[in-house]
C-alpha cells in the first residue's frame, strides 16, 4: 500500500473516530446506555434471585441427606449392636450346658 493510502486509511479512522465520539456522547447515546444499563442490573437482581432460590433449596436437600445417612448409620450401628447380642446369648447358651 502506498503512502498516499495508508495516509487516507489513517485519515478515516480518525475520521470515524472522532465522529463515533461525538456520537457516543450525544443525549440520545447516553439515554440508550443508561436504558440497556438499567436492564442490565434487572437481570443482575433476577439471576441473584434465582441464585439465592437455589442455594436454599440445595442446602435443604443437603441437610435431607445428612438427616437420612445419620439415620441409616443409627440402624446399621443398632443391627450390629443385636447381632452382637444374639451371638453372644448363643455362645453362652452352648457353654452353660
Amino acid at each position: 500500500m502506498s503512502g498516499l493510502g495508508r495516509f487516507g486509511v489513517w485519515a478515516c479512522g480518525v475520521l470515524f473516530g472522532t465522529a463515533g465520539v461525538a456520537i457516543l456522547k450525544s443525549d440520545d447515546a447516553k439515554t440508550v446506555y443508561t436504558h440497556v444499563t438499567a436492564a442490565a442490573k434487572r437481570g443482575g437482581d433476577c439471576v441473584m434471585k434465582t441464585y439465592t432460590t437455589l442455594k436454599e433449596n440445595i442446602d435443604d436437600i443437603n441437610a435431607e441427606a445428612d438427616d437420612i445417612n445419620e439415620e441409616r448409620a443409627r440402624k446399621k450401628e443398632e443391627r450390629e449392636i443385636a447381632d452382637a447380642r444374639a451371638k453372644l446369648e448363643a455362645y453362652e447358651a452352648r457353654t452353660q450346658k
